[in-house]
């Protein structure tokens, strides 16, 4: 009998898996096309913002060169996708917000929609915080200690903006901890105890790739590694007020369980 019943429901299950695989392949599809028309826009626009990402190399009294002809092409390339990246994260959220949002009570469905815009806000703030202090940090001190060994310095176009990206765009990554951080207390996988008990570690692993992804001196170690750790604490401050109305809705959801139980 119990063969017969899972018979019945196979056909049912695997209808229910196929329809969320459509779904998701139909968003996926959504996010790549929003992305491809981020790109073109931002190809659009590369030669406007091109004189304005080489800005910081005014200072160092340095010029980018070019050693083949089409090396501007995959200058633009590379411009055109970090400006992208950056327009297709609120639509990817949002996707990913649409795909899971039927599964989501709708309690679910209000926070993680109010969590969507913070994200996008946190990123632009990490991206510009690197721009505007860790990448020129790191791009001049570089550029002195080559000096220094009596090298002159002929920076490629290409290189420079690989360079820049591999800066400025991880650090808009970085500055969701505090979002990740809220997103999994709310879900109860992470507590505030947790965060305080291996703060030590945090550290360890912060002051680690600080000095990782810094030149070798204290002023761009400290530029580094203090916001990753204020952005640590945040996260805890944050992990104490969700972990507590999420206590508190258990609580109530509790309560009224056992009242509706009574009567």
């Amino acid at each position: 009998m119990n063969r017969v019943n899972k018979s019945r429901a196979n056909p049912n299950s695997m209808m229910n898996v196929l329809t969320h695989l459509d779904e998701l392949r139909r968003r996926i599809i959504y996010s790549a096309i929003w992305f491809m028309v981020a790109a073109l826009l931002g190809f659009a626009l590369v030669s406007h913002l091109y004189h304005y990402l080489c800005s910081p190399l005014a200072a160092s009294h340095v010029s980018l060169i070019a050693v083949s002809p089409g090396e501007i092409v995959g200058v633009f390339l590379s411009i055109a996708a970090g400006i992208a990246v950056g327009l297709t994260l609120p639509f990817g959220l949002w996707q990913i917000w649409a795909f899971v949002a039927p599964g989501l009570t709708a309690r679910e469905r209000h926070f993680t929609l109010r969590i969507i815009p913070i994200v996008v806000v946190m990123f632009i703030i990490g991206v510009c915080f690197s721009w505007s202090f860790i990448f020129p940090t790191i791009l001049h001190f570089l550029i002195a200690l080559n000096r220094q060994q009596g090298l002159v310095v002929m920076l490629r176009a290409s290189s420079y903006f690989r360079f820049l990206n591999s800066i400025v765009l991880p650090f808009g990554f970085v500055f969701e901890l505090p979002m990740v951080v809220v997103v999994l207390t709310r879900l109860g996988i992470v507590t505030p105890r947790f965060l305080r008990k291996n703060r030590r570690y945090a550290y360890l692993a912060i002051v680690c790739l600080g000095v990782l992804i810094s030149p070798p001196e204290l002023v761009s170690h400290l530029s580094v590694t203090v916001p990753m750790m204020i952005l640590y604490e945040l996260s805890t401050l944050l992990s104490v007020v969700v972990d507590r109305k999420r206590r508190n809705l258990i609580a109530g959801n509790l309560s009224t369980y056992q009242a509706g139980g009574r009567a």
